[in-house]
């Protein structure tokens, strides 16, 4: 798929699953191959399997990418990582180099390449999972340059009592009052779905002090229209 570009005005791009219009998402081809690209940052996605170990997936199940039904969190990091996944390209099955990548692969893709690391936390993590979670970023010399997301205001907020300063996004798919006041009472910035950001609510956002990267936005009409309301970040699949 060939990538589209667009007058960005300052907006950062993060390229969601790795840039996965290209390469099967969540893959350490996928992360490479954002990293040897403009974008300032790679987002993935993080489970842990049963016997402990982080890995970077969206789905819990390996299903959709490999035509495996493999539960990540029922299945050791040894099973999930002998899945083979689907090639991008039609009609080519899976191929050998495609496997479940674990955190510590892709931290270390992100410090090498310079890329900031958008982790969202998938799964309702405990505190000690946080902590570890962290342990592995730190351990890459990648904290100082993640920003932690999550639909699950609960990891956040054991995030906060761990990290009170590190940057961190609430995933949502609306802006009302409840998203509002977690924003406000955990000092978490936004991500959000771009069709529910609109002029008022970015005015809000900004009077408030709140970064904001929109997902995800495959469409230069739309970018555009979001570079020029004044996001700080658009999560793409295909533009650059």
């Amino acid at each position: 798929m060939k990538l589209e570009t667009f007058d960005k005005k300052g907006v950062r791009m993060v390229a969601h699953r790795g840039l996965s219009g290209v390469e099967t998402e969540n893959t350490v081809a996928a992360f490479v191959a954002a990293a040897n690209r403009s974008y300032y940052g790679i987002e993935t996605d993080v489970h842990r399997t049963i016997d402990g170990k982080y890995v970077c997936i969206h789905d819990d199940n390996t299903l959709r990418v490999s035509g495996v039904d493999c539960k990540v969190t029922a299945h050791t990091y040894e099973e999930v990582l002998s899945v083979r996944l689907f090639d991008t390209e039609k009609g080519t099955g899976v191929r050998n180099d495609l496997r479940v990548p674990t955190l510590a692969d892709y931290v270390s893709i992100c410090h090498r390449y310079g890329k900031h690391s958008v982790l969202e936390l998938k799964d309702e993590f405990v505190a000690k999972e946080i902590e570890e979670i962290i342990e592995i970023v730190k351990n890459a010399g990648q904290l100082e340059n993640t920003t932690f997301i999550s639909f699950i205001p609960s990891d956040l907020i054991a995030l906060r009592k761990i990290l009170p300063s590190q940057t961190a996004m609430l995933l949502s798919d609306t802006l009302d009052e409840q998203t509002k006041d977690l924003l406000l009472t955990y000092n978490l910035d936004l991500d959000i779905l771009f069709t529910a950001l609109d002029e008022n609510g970015i005015k809000w956002l900004k009077s408030h002090g709140k970064a904001v990267n929109c997902w995800t936005v495959d469409k230069v009409s739309d970018a555009e229209k979001l570079s020029e309301l004044g996001v700080d970040f658009i999560t793409t699949n295909i533009l650059e």
